[in-house]
């Protein structure tokens, strides 16, 4: 391999990107402009829930349980209503989650020890989203029946025992338990795992379409030397596309570092040549640019966000579709980019994924190296 020829390579394809303003908007905007519209948007997180009441007891003690839920930060008080219909209404229009029926004489009922029931009603259209809030709303309610019967003992002259159970809590790697931690850092490998494939993607069909593929082809300039001088320019623009969305990510989205920099460097590199490598097998493949596009969506795009698990956890897949996870690079990165995020963890435990990324580089580099014929299709 002749390092002039490589480099002579290298700068016809920085004059290329130069003059190519799409490429360069996709290298370098496109990712971040990715982050921000899906680490806004996309959210686990169940906040303000809306809930519309109706009290038929007008006590203390029901205005005391709706003024629990709407200080729990989880529940956002709608309005109150004195009519059924109205609450079925709010539900079929989406306007609100959940709605809250108190029975009259339910604070009397409470007081004498008889004991009450609540009609409590989810929009379970999104049965996530319900499930997480009917578990807060147990939760609100289990306090205040503690609190109800400690005070019925103490009337008593009793005194309330100790719970049997004692439990105690540490929240590990996300202590502020924000999707938004784990889901960014995951999130960073799918922009990165898309975009990159299609840059290179288009290189050699882009060659293709506007003929200059024939003068390269008539060039002294061996495969191997094509692929590297090709791939170099674009390992730089993914570097600054990583530090663009890692600077992002911690600045901005204030997701927490606790890994080592060196570690999510090194690791980044792997990743990105395995992912440029992807793209370039691609690129020699396809006639047109659409065509690559095309491959670029199937190939990259579609199972790096839905088989990475970055947001659907691989473990609730079927088996058979757990089999093909392993297959997809981005999964690795994501465990990666967690691993270094979240709890900073180091190559001790991080090797065998990195072990893959550079099985897989190695891989696809040579895929594209041999798939690439210096002759017309």
């Amino acid at each position: 391999m002749s390092p002039r020829r490589v480099r002579a390579m290298t700068r016809k394809e920085i004059i290329q990107i130069r003059r190519d303003v799409r490429t360069l908007f996709a290298a370098l905007a496109m990712p971040v402009v990715m982050l921000f519209l899906f680490g806004y948007a996309l959210s686990l997180d169940v906040n303000d829930i809306p809930t519309i009441v109706e009290d038929r007891d007008h006590t203390a003690l029901s205005r005391d349980l709706v003024q629990r839920l709407t200080a729990s930060g989880y529940f956002s008080l709608l309005r109150y209503t004195d009519r059924s219909e109205e609450i079925d209404a709010a539900l079929d229009r989406g306007e609100a989650l959940m709605a809250l029926v108190i029975p009259e004489g339910f604070a009397a009922r409470l007081t004498s020890g008889a004991g009450s029931s609540l009609q409590v009603l989810f929009d379970s259209t999104n049965s996530n989203t319900a499930s997480i809030a009917a578990g807060y709303f147990t939760g609100v309610a289990a306090t205040l029946n503690a609190e109800l019967v400690a005070g019925r003992l103490r009337r008593l002259g009793l005194q309330m025992a100790a719970w049997p159970l004692d439990i105690r809590l540490r929240i590990w790697f996300n202590e502020e338990m924000k999707s938004r931690n784990f889901i960014i850092p995951g999130l960073t490998a799918v922009i990165m795992m898309a975009i990159g494939v299609l840059l290179t993607a288009l290189t050699i069909s882009r060659e293709r379409e506007t003929g200059t593929l024939e003068q390269l082809i008539s060039t002294p300039v061996t495969r191997g030397e094509m692929i590297v001088g090709k791939l170099l320019p674009y390992v730089a623009l993914g570097v600054i596309q990583m530090a663009l969305v890692i600077g992002a990510a911690v600045l901005i989205f204030k997701v927490p570092f606790q890994g080592s920099y060196f570690n999510l460097v090194l690791s980044g590199l792997i990743f990105l040549i395995g992912v440029l490598g992807w793209g370039l097998f691609i690129s020699s493949n396809a006639r047109t640019q659409l065509e690559a596009s095309q491959m670029v969506i199937i190939s990259a795009f579609l199972p790096s966000f839905l088989l990475s698990g970055f947001i659907y956890p691989i473990e609730n897949m079927p088996i058979w579709l757990q089999a093909i996870t392993y297959i997809i690079p981005a999964r690795y990165f994501v465990e990666i980019l967690k691993g270094l995020f979240l709890s900073g963890v180091g190559l001790d435990v991080l090797w065998p994924q990195m072990l893959f990324l550079t099985a897989y580089g190695l891989l696809v580099l040579n895929l594209a190296r041999l798939r690439f014929k210096k002759r017309l299709m």
